[in-house]
């Protein structure tokens, strides 16, 4: 048996689909459902269902992927322990971060780290969605708020912050809202990638009050919306890592700042491995002395 095998078997496996195990591997598909073709030939058994909308294991199959994810995940960590040997980190790292978070935060850091450990070759992914980091390659995740992969391992960097911001011209030209209720007498603009974004919750003395937004925008991306808001059009909920620069330099203004809205957690997050190759814990150490802390730069300003 090819051990190059082993991970496309186990791509196509987990992922249900010769595209989407392509994406993974970083291969072409027609390369996956050859290779696939050869290995069934020379083993004499078929180990995919094939249709045109789905793909399974066979009975053969299943019992064959349970004996291949053994084999490489005795492959992988017998890597990963020569890896943490070695003196200097180094390989291909690929991290997934939100698109405004990675642009203000973690791109300008890039160059830094690079320096440091030149042997280590980045490929940063900025996008909103939440993805698979397994099905998708990822080594490293950035993600916000309520983490629910148990697979994944979390370790925290910073806390994150919303408030409720607005120009200085909306506010001269429709008023500052001085409680929650007043909101309903507002263009109240909308993050939609946000798990919550029908609903802002706000905390005071003790009380919790919850209020569902309404107005004319709605988007999927933090730095669209707080555009949007710089230009007078509404009252809309950001983290203080996206506006901090704006609320230091008077182009917004912080709306019932009063009020305090739940806290949420910056972390970084990774699949599950007993070795933790030494590009991700360096790279995690590394932005936990740039950007960690109960109160991280942003929130300085």
């Amino acid at each position: 048996m090819n051990m190059g095998d082993i991970p496309i078997i186990i791509a196509v496996a987990e992922t249900q689909g010769f595209a989407s195990a392509a994406r993974r591997l970083g291969v072409s598909k027609s390369a996956v459902s050859k290779r696939i073709t050869v290995v069934e030939q020379r083993l004499g058994a078929q180990l995919f269902h094939r249709s045109t909308r789905h793909i399974s294991l066979t009975e053969v199959g299943a019992r064959f992927y349970e004996h291949a994810i053994r084999s490489y995940e005795a492959a992988q960590e017998a890597e990963d322990c020569v890896s943490v040997l070695q003196s200097k980190p180094k390989g291909k790292l690929k991290i997934n971060v939100p698109m405004s978070f990675g642009r203000l935060h973690i791109s300008p850091l890039i160059a830094d780290f690079l320096k440091i450990y030149p042997d280590i070759e980045i490929e940063l992914i900025m996008d909103d969605r939440v993805v698979d980091l397994i099905e998708e390659g990822f080594d490293l995740a950035i993600r916000g708020g309520t983490l629910k992969d148990s697979s994944l391992v979390a370790r925290k960097i910073a806390p994150i912050t919303n408030i409720l911001v607005a120009s200085p011209d909306y506010i001269q030209a429709y008023g500052e809202p001085s409680s929650v209720k007043e909101l309903m007498d507002h263009n109240c603009l909308q993050y939609t990638y946000s798990r919550d974004f029908q609903e802002w919750v706000f905390l005071s003395n003790g009380t919790t009050l919850s209020f569902r937004p309404n107005g004319n925008f709605r988007v999927n991306n933090g730095e669209a919306l707080k555009e949007t808001i710089l230009n007078g059009l509404g009252i809309g909920r950001l983290p203080t890592f996206t506006v901090g620069g704006d609320l230091a330099n008077g182009r917004l203004v912080q709306v019932l700042a009063d009020y305090s809205m739940p806290r949420q957690m910056l972390y970084a997050i990774y699949p599950e491995r007993r070795h933790l190759p030494p590009k991700v814990r360096e790279f995690i150490d590394f932005l936990l002395e740039r950007l960690g802390g109960d109160m991280p730069p942003w929130d300085q300003l």
